[in-house]
C-alpha cells in the first residue's frame, strides 16, 4: 500500500524546485496533514528561502478544491463499488478521471466562445 510520507513529500518538493525557474517565488498551499509539518520538511523549507508554505485552517476542508473533487469521485464512482484489488480500484479511478477530463469545460473558454458568436451573428440596424 502506498503511503504519504515526509520522504515522498520532500521528493515532490525537490521535483517542483527543479521545475520552477530560478528567481521565482514559490507559494504552496497545504492542508494540515502531519507530513507537511514533519521536522525534515521544515528543515527543507529553511534551506529553500524562495518557498513559502500557507496552511489552510484546520476546519476549512471546503477551501481545499481537491476535497470537493474527491467527494464527487467518491459519490459518483467509489461508493458502493466492489473492488477486488488495488489495481481494480485504481482502474476505476483512472476511468473516472478520463471521463471527467473529457467532459470538463473551461468556464473562460465558454465565455470567450459566447462573445465570439455574439460578435459574428449580431445584426446591425437597418440590415
Amino acid at each position: 500500500m502506498q503511503r504519504h510520507t515526509h520522504q515522498e513529500f520532500i521528493r515532490f518538493l525537490n521535483a517542483v524546485e527543479r521545475a520552477v525557474p530560478a528567481g521565482k517565488l514559490v507559494h504552496a498551499i497545504l492542508d494540515n496533514y502531519g507530513t507537511h509539518k514533519h521536522p525534515k520538511v521544515k528543515a527543507w523549507l529553511a534551506r529553500h528561502p524562495r518557498w513559502t508554505f500557507h496552511f489552510t485552517p484546520k476546519s476549512g476542508s471546503w477551501l481545499n478544491a481537491v476535497e470537493g473533487f474527491f467527494s464527487k469521485l467518491t459519490r459518483q464512482r467509489l461508493r458502493r463499488g466492489v473492488f477486488r484489488s488495488i489495481v481494480d480500484l485504481q482502474a476505476a479511478i483512472n476511468r473516472y478521471l478520463a471521463e471527467y477530463n473529457d467532459d470538463w469545460t473551461c468556464p473562460a473558454l465558454v465565455e470567450r466562445d459566447w462573445l465570439i458568436q455574439r460578435q459574428l451573428f449580431r445584426t446591425e440596424p437597418g440590415l
